[in-house]
């Protein structure tokens, strides 16, 4: 099911970031670099079972691997370090990061050959899309 995730994206589009990032706790100059940036993410499936996802901007490249159900340590965008697990559920590949007493929740879903990520922080939700990079 992860297969469907599997290759390059480029975000298209997104929209209430900058309310998602302050609700997580993201600085100034982070949410800043992060509105500006435009993501490409690669996403990979090795034989292993491991699945990688690489964030690529002109600020910053983050990588992290990962097995479904697995817990691991994570540093984010902004700089948390956070507990992140990645779990699939409904065709949703689903990453939810815990800090501090916090947990935010980062749901992707494949629509219409596109690849939405729902980004949610208590009552505060983010929408990015991205579509296929050829």
């Amino acid at each position: 099911m992860v297969e469907q995730f599997v290759g390059k994206w480029k975000m298209t589009s997104s929209d209430n970031f900058d309310e998602y990032m302050k609700a997580v706790g993201a600085g100034f100059a982070s949410r800043q670099m992060a509105n500006l940036a435009k993501p490409s993410l690669t996403i990979a499936l090795d034989d292993q079972g491991f699945i990688s996802m690489k964030a690529v901007t002109t600020f910053k490249t983050l990588e992290i691997k990962f097995k479904l159900d697995e817990e691991f340590d994570e540093t984010t965008a902004d700089d948390r370090k956070v507990k992140t697990i990645m779990s699939l559920a409904d065709g949703k590949l689903i990453q939810t990061q815990t800090w501090e007493g916090k947990t935010t929740i980062i749901e992707r879903e494949i629509q219409d050959c596109k690849m939405i990520a729902k980004c949610t922080m208590d009552d505060v939700v983010a929408i990015r899309t991205y579509e296929k990079d050829a």
